[in-house]
């Protein structure tokens, strides 16, 4: 969405400035859905591919899968697999036979409920809504499944990829100098990327963070708000019980000030939010509508 200069200048400013080692690109649905898709990022900035399977009630037929995905194009480099929710170390074992030796098997991971990370619509039961030890016991459980698979020794043959600083033009430092951007934070908004947020500071607004479930009102200094996307469907109540907070909501808007909301946001924005349980619940009331959530294809 920002052009490849952009994002190339995103990877070279967090290993930079970040400090980081090693870079990790997930991909986004299948390695060729959409546009730009995984394998147009992975050609575009020359960043090996390591295709992820899961390869339940399959053996020798994920190798054929695999394979067909490396060879449906040749602008990028697909190094490994790794077999995910395998049943036995033998079925991992059939996996790695039946690849060919340029397309190596990285990883054979048997299913295991301690790494599994809980879904729902638009993504993964996040984090924060999860007992306080909940998420790092899960990752330091896969860390070391794909340790004892062996995959380090694969990981140290990857070759550096270049990322140079990108001729882009400079964002005006004082462009915001002196607002004050509100983002709302809590287990109903919490879809924002990093970067957008760096964006803004980078163009001298300040930013505060505010709960519309907890809190009783905008923060005073704010001069913009923005309401992200995330769950207001699931916390509804919640945030319909908070009158102070829309009250605040409501006082803001008509004052003038601006206001961004997106996805969710713009859900808490309208009359009434129905959940999937068929529940009606009044919100903020800026916009007039009703948003009605829906079970899959409904």
């Amino acid at each position: 969405m920002a052009g490849e200069e952009w994002c190339k200048q995103q990877i070279y400013r967090a290993v930079t400035e970040g400090k980081a080692d090693f870079v990790l690109v997930e991909g986004a649905m299948g390695l060729y859905d959409g546009n730009d898709c995984s394998a147009d990022l992975a050609a575009k900035f020359g960043i090996p591919v390591v295709l992820v399977m899961d390869v339940r009630a399959m053996a020798q037929t994920a190798a054929a899968v695999a394979v067909g995905l490396r060879n449906y194009r040749d602008d990028f480099d697909m190094v490994g697999v790794i077999a995910n929710k395998c049943g036995s170390n033998y079925h991992g074992q059939l996996v790695r036979d039946a690849l060919p030796d340029d397309l190596p098997l990285w990883a054979a991971l048997k299913r295991d409920e301690s790494i599994e990370l809980p879904e729902r619509h638009l993504g993964l039961v996040q984090p924060s809504e999860q007992k306080e030890d909940w998420i790092e016991p899960r990752l330091e459980s896969g860390a070391d499944l794909l340790e004892e698979a062996g995959i380090l020794p694969f990981v140290d043959t990857l070759k550096p990829v270049q990322f140079m600083s990108q001729q882009i033009p400079a964002v005006c430092p004082d462009a915001l100098l002196g607002k004050t951007i509100a983002i709302a934070r809590d287990d109903a908004f919490s879809f924002t990327y990093t970067a957008n947020i760096t964006l803004l500071q980078d163009m001298g607004a300040k930013i505060c963070y505010f709960s519309p479930i907890r809190d009783d009102s905008i923060p005073m200094e704010a001069t913009a708000v923005w309401l992200p996307g995330g769950y207001p469907e699931l916390h509804a109540k919640a945030l319909s019980e908070n009158t102070s907070m829309i009250s605040s909501l409501k006082q803001f808007h008509e004052d003038g000030k601006p206001i961004l909301a997106e996805c969710g946001g713009f859900l808490y924005c309208m009359d009434t939010l129905v959940d999937l349980d068929g529940n009606s619940f009044h919100m903020a009331g800026l916009i007039q509508g009703t948003g009605t959530m829906k079970v899959k294809g409904g």
